[in-house]
This record gives structure tokens, C-alpha cells and sequence, in this order.
């Protein structure tokens, strides 16, 4: 089974505990987590972020232990996780910093507590949760939707027998949410402030109105239930319109897709901040901002390249990979290596990795480019909305 934790965009997931309790539970997650990423190794289907990081942390507070008559901080098996010395808040800060996923075993209100100074808006806080010590009950407290918050929880429940509990009203109520169906189809959300108004009339039974590009939407027999679609460009007020480039329309809310695929190798140990310059050069030069990109894509080898890895997550877009057999496999004239493929098994990474990313009728628009041990192109992908996805 391939969870829907993969698609956290390789976010790391860190835990912290504050009872002994607590920590057995941590190590039972991290066990079982670690269980699934196995079996998601052994899957063909790398369409996301097949990978689990998972970091464990503890403010064990219990009674001083005697051993061999000497204090004891707390027992072997606690020790053995990682004792967090900083305070809660410097903590959840550093890990909305890298992007993590977090998860707190104790009390509601120490995590909103420890995360409150931290917050910026829905689109862009990491996925917060907390578990009793129980692990009777999982709820998602922010970034639900667009951080994964809710699917982790689902998820969480079901490696672990918890309750998941589920408080934003969209998925209580069975209803189309917007940023959701933006996250679904690969598309970004221009103008976050409309999001409130557009969930707003779907509770209150209102029928949305969407306008799509033409030859962008992937039509059903019937549309779901509540929503209106419309010809493109609209010539009415409607509430989401879906298109590529940014234009003024009477609506609610405007999505663009994310047309972009980028395509790395690099050498063993390169910095993030490396990485991140050359990406961000080569986007400026193209005129595509960081918000178009789909993903970031390489060979299997460089599959736990801490660079590649530390970007995806700050950028949140998912790092993908595959083997040299499928990058072989992408049809194409492209920029060849001996010693490339001599040390890989393929003789081109970059171009190959951006377009297998893109499925098919991708296509190159920027060439293979190498810079201090590492190369870059960029690929667009044919993008398109499904709308049973609402």
C-alpha cells in the first residue's frame, strides 16, 4: 500500500513527546512509518514523494531514576530519543523553518502554544497534529488542506488504530473545498483571500461556478454535485477561474497551474543553498516564478541527496526520482555524457528526469546547463483539471 503520507512533498515528520508514555507511542509510529517506507521502496510508482524522515523528540520530564545508586536522567528506552533542549516554541520554529511536518504527543494547547508565534497563513504553515498518549485520537490542528495536515491524520489512524478527528467543515460536510482541488490538480492559488468566501457559499448550498481554459479540463459524464462549469474565457461573474496566465476576471478566486518541471544532477554533497541559487537563476532567466513549478526531479541515486532533499522541503515542491532504466526510457535527443553514464547508467539526467516528470507531451524548454558540479534544465508539462477531483 502506498500511503498518503507521500504526498507531504518530502516533508520531514517530527515528533515530540512529553511523558514516557508519550515516547512509546513515538517509537511505535516511528516503527510503523518506517514499515511503510519499506513497502513504498518496493513500489514502482514514484509519482511523489515516496520517502518517510522521520525525527523523534522528547521534554521527558519524569521522576530522576537511581542507577547503580547515581541519578539517572530517565531509562534506557528514553534515552534513547533525542532530548530536546531548546525551548517548545524555539523547536516548532526551526521546524516550520525546514518545512517539517509535526506532530505532538500531549496536550491541544501546548502545541497551539509553541506554534502561535510561528504562524504566517494557511497556504504556507506546516502541517500540524497532535495525538493524545494513548494514541487514541489524532487531530489535525493546521494546515489541513494544503499542508496534507488532514491526510496524514487519516493515515496516522489507520497504521495505529487512533480516531481520526476532523474539524474543518468542507470535509465534514462531504463539500468541494478550493484549495484542496487547487492542491489535487497541481495548480496554486493567486489570491488566498478568496478561499474563505468560496467555502463560505459552498456550506451555505450554493452552486460554484468554475471556468477553465479550453482544453485543459478533463470532462466527465456528469460534473459533482455543486458545481456549474462554464465556458472559458467567462463572461459572467464566476467564483474559480483556471487558466495560465494571470488576467483580470470578475471571480473569486483565479488558479494557474503549476506548467513546470525541473531537472538536476549534481555532485555528491552540493548545499542547499548551492542548489537554490542556480534554480532560482535559471527561473529568473525564464521568467517562471517558484510558484509554477511542479516539481524537482533526479536519478534514483541521488534519492537521499541532503541538498535536493532540504530544497524540496523549504521550497515545498516534491523531490521525484527515477531509475536509470526509465530515464533510459524517455524518448528524445539529448545532451549526452560518457562519464555520466558511466557512473549512473544513463548518459543524460537532467533533461531526461524533467520530462519523464512531466508525463506525457512534456517538453524541454531549457537545455541541459552545467555549473559547479551540477546541471539544470526545464521541462513544461501538459497540464489538465479533473473535476471529479472537487
Amino acid at each position: 500500500m502506498k500511503s498518503d503520507i507521500l504526498k507531504l512533498s518530502n516533508r520531514k515528520l517530527s515528533i515530540i513527546s512529553f511523558t514516557e508514555q508519550g515516547i512509546r507511542l513515538s517509537e511505535k509510529i516511528e516503527k510503523l512509518l518506517s514499515g511503510e517506507a519499506e513497502q513504498a521502496d518496493e513500489s514502482t510508482d514514484r509519482a511523489g514523494a515516496d520517502r518517510i524522515s522521520i525525527e523523534l523528540f522528547t521534554k521527558y520530564t519524569g521522576k530522576i531514576c537511581m542507577k547503580n545508586g547515581k541519578k539517572d536522567e530517565a531509562p534506557k528506552e528514553i534515552r534513547e530519543v533525542r532530548q530536546e533542549k531548546r525551548s517548545l516554541s524555539e523547536w516548532a520554529g526551526e521546524q516550520f523553518l525546514e518545512k517539517n511536518a509535526l506532530l505532538f504527543i500531549g496536550a491541544c494547547g501546548i502545541a497551539v502554544r509553541a506554534v502561535a508565534p510561528h504562524l504566517v497563513d494557511k497556504l504556507h504553515d506546516s502541517p500540524v497534529l497532535v495525538m493524545d498518549e494513548k494514541g487514541e485520537y489524532v487531530i489535525p490542528v493546521l494546515s489541513g488542506h494544503m499542508g496534507g495536515a488532514n491526510e496524514l491524520a487519516f493515515f496516522l489512524a489507520k497504521i495505529t488504530g487512533a480516531e481520526p478527528v476532523i474539524t474543518t467543515a468542507t470535509d465534514l460536510n462531504r463539500k468541494f473545498a478550493v484549495d484542496l482541488f487547487a492542491k489535487k490538480n497541481g495548480l496554486f492559488i493567486v489570491n488566498r483571500d478568496g478561499i474563505a468566501r468560496v467555502s463560505a457559499k459552498v456550506l451555505a448550498g450554493e452552486s460554484i461556478i468554475i471556468s477553465i481554459e479550453n482544453g485543459h479540463v478533463q470532462k466527465k459524464e456528469r460534473l459533482p454535485e455543486g458545481i456549474q462549469l462554464v465556458s472559458y474565457p467567462p463572461k459572467q461573474s464566476v467564483d474559480v477561474v483556471v487558466c495560465t496566465k494571470e488576467r483580470e476576471f470578475d471571480t473569486q478566486i483565479l488558479l494557474r497551474p503549476k506548467e513546470y518541471v525541473i531537472g538536476m544532477g549534481c555532485r555528491k554533497g552540493k548545499e542547499a543553498d548551492e542548489i537554490a541559487a542556480l534554480i532560482n537563476r535559471t527561473l529568473k532567466k525564464l521568467g517562471i516564478c517558484l510558484h509554477q513549478v511542479f516539481a524537482l526531479s533526479s536519478i534514483e541515486q541521488k534519492r537521499e541527496e541532503a541538498g535536493f532533499l532540504a530544497w524540496s522541503r523549504k521550497a515545498d515542491i516534491p523531490f521525484i526520482t527515477y531509475t536509470a532504466e526509465e530515464l533510459q526510457r524517455v524518448p528524445g535527443n539529448f545532451h549526452s555524457s560518457a562519464f555520466v553514464k558511466e557512473k549512473v547508467g544513463v548518459s543524460n539526467v537532467c533533461e531526461r528526469a524533467a520530462l519523464m516528470a512531466c508525463g506525457a507531451g512534456g517538453r524541454l524548454v531549457f537545455e541541459k546547463q552545467a555549473e559547479d558540479g551540477m546541471t539544470i534544465a526545464v521541462a513544461r508539462r501538459e497540464w489538465s483539471v479533473v473535476l471529479d477531483e472537487a
